[in-house]
């Protein structure tokens, strides 16, 4: 019953529909209907630039370095940028990623953030799905820069002032988070690839990439920062690098970057910019990603309401198709939670999965919008279940974080199975349910012995009651 009244609830608020009604916004209108500026002041932890639905790549410029209102690497209030990173998470309480910070400059390079953050206005600034841009002011030149990506690309398109004849852009491997070790080395004068090994939230992040220029750069310099003086070379291998390449601006011809990513090598990462990005074509990739974005809107049709209420629906709408994120390469492979590299043919695997913050009401949104990537998300769990032991609470970049509390993993897979999507096998899942019931970690072996949690044993212990209690009933409708 309480089942059914949620979903006549929701049907009142909207119509799901695949043919558009003559009050239905049209597809081009949904992208105006989105605003990605809502959520980045305040406490929201949201950040404005461009991805694709579901994407790895989260191509956005980052405004902070640290802090709680610096989670996603962006905030409203601020006016300075220090450049823009390819990785970047949505509405966290923690802050992590901001991998491989580009930064267009002009004249002598600093190596200190707050001396290379750029001053920009508000009004020089623009946002919508699939599409960043924004005018960066390196006095008394201007770099205008704008941003798109496919899933695990980001493309970057910089113009430097037509009336210079020179513009360097700066790749800062030291940003945000603790590097464990990092790699920079310049192929040819077209292409650089590399690693990052990080810590943050994500004790053990590993990120390859490879970038490539639709033009040729010169007097290319890789720097070991840990050296004083520092020496330039070809390829480093060193925990603070950071790379320096010269552009001739060509009266103010654009160049456009493609840096891609992958969690296992860099050659995967090659094989994912051949397969999605093997052209420098930048307004022809935004076209495709914004196509991808009204597909993906366009599952929700709304009418009545206010143009300002419909904005508010439909960028919330966008916010839940941020993450989970794509995290298995074209290949198939990826990165598991035992840290080996394995494959996938038969589903893609995803990362960022913050269960406690999504069980109630994003992932049974996603059981009627994206059943099929439900059934990925599902089956990404019970990897992690064979290759770590238990199923994610938290789970990013293939670490378990531990955030939170509860065992939600497990009314999604049940609120999945008894909605009839069980593209996975329904024993296994059970299994894992139950593994990760009976462990012993965050109160639960006081909760098996006296069917609830001592207050003076386990902090939050009415809230992890109430939790597993539920975690419980979740596993007796699917043991049914």
């Amino acid at each position: 019953m309480h089942r059914f009244f949620c979903f006549w609830l929701f049907c009142t608020a909207a119509t799901l529909s695949a043919q558009p009604t003559a009050l239905s916004p049209s597809p081009s209108a949904l992208l105006q209907l989105v605003d990605p500026f809502i959520g980045t002041g305040g406490h929201g932890h949201t950040y404005p630039g461009a991805t694709a639905p579901f994407g790895m790549v989260q191509l956005s410029p980052d405004t902070r370095l640290e802090g709680w209102d610096g989670c996603s690497g962006y905030h409203y209030s601020d006016s300075m940028i220090y450049g823009f990173s390819h990785t970047h998470l949505s509405g966290t309480g923690v802050p992590d990623y901001g991998d491989i910070l580009f930064q267009p400059y002009m004249r002598r390079a600093q190596f200190d953030p707050q001396e290379y953050a750029a001053p920009f206005k508000k009004s020089a600034e623009h946002a919508e799905p699939g599409y960043y841009a924004v005018t960066i002011n390196h006095a008394p030149d201007q770099v205008f820069v704008e941003l798109t990506a496919t899933e695990r690309v980001g493309v970057h398109r910089i113009t430097f002032p037509a009336n210079r004849e020179i513009g360097h852009l700066m790749i800062d491997l030291r940003h945000r988070d603790q590097v464990l070790g990092s790699s920079l080395t310049v192929i040819n004068d077209r292409e650089l690839v590399g690693y990052r090994m990080s810590s943050a939230w994500a004790k053990d992040q590993r990120l390859y990439f490879a970038i490539r220029f639709n033009r040729p750069f010169y007097n290319a310099k890789v720097i070991d920062m840990t050296l004083d003086p520092y020496i330039s070379q070809r390829t480093v291998s060193s925990k603070a690098i950071v790379g320096l390449l010269d552009f001739y601006s060509y009266e103010g011809t654009p160049v456009v970057a493609t840096g891609a990513l992958s969690a296992v090598s860099v050659q995967n990462a090659r094989e994912n910019l051949d397969a999605e990005c093997p052209d420098f074509d930048f307004d022809k990739i935004k076209s495709e990603t914004q196509a991808k974005w009204a597909a993906q809107l366009g599952k929700i049709e709304v009418e009545g309401g206010t143009e300002a209420q419909q904005r508010i629906f439909y960028t919330a709408l966008y916010h839940t198709m941020l993450a989970p994120n794509l995290y298995s390469d074209v290949n198939g492979q990826y990165r598991g939670r035992d840290m080996e590299v394995h494959t996938a043919t038969d589903h893609k695997v995803y990362t960022v999965f913050s269960l406690w913050d999504t069980y109630r009401a994003c992932k049974p949104l996603f059981t009627i919008l994206e059943p099929k990537r439900t059934s990925d998300f599902i089956q990404t769990f019970l990897r992690q279940y064979e290759q770590g032991g238990l199923l994610p609470v938290w789970e990013l970049s293939a670490c378990e974080t531990d955030c939170m509390i509860g065992n939600h993993a497990i009314p999604v897979i049940a609120d999945a199975w008894l909605k009839g999507i069980r593209g996975y096998n329904g024993y296994k899942a059970l299994e894992a349910m139950l593994a990760s019931a009976n462990h012993d970690r965050y109160g639960l072996k006081w909760y098996k012995k006296l069917s609830y949690i001592p207050s003076d044993e386990e902090p939050e212990s009415v809230s992890k009651t109430l939790e597993y209690a539920f975690d419980d009933w979740c596993i007796a409708q699917m043991a049914k």
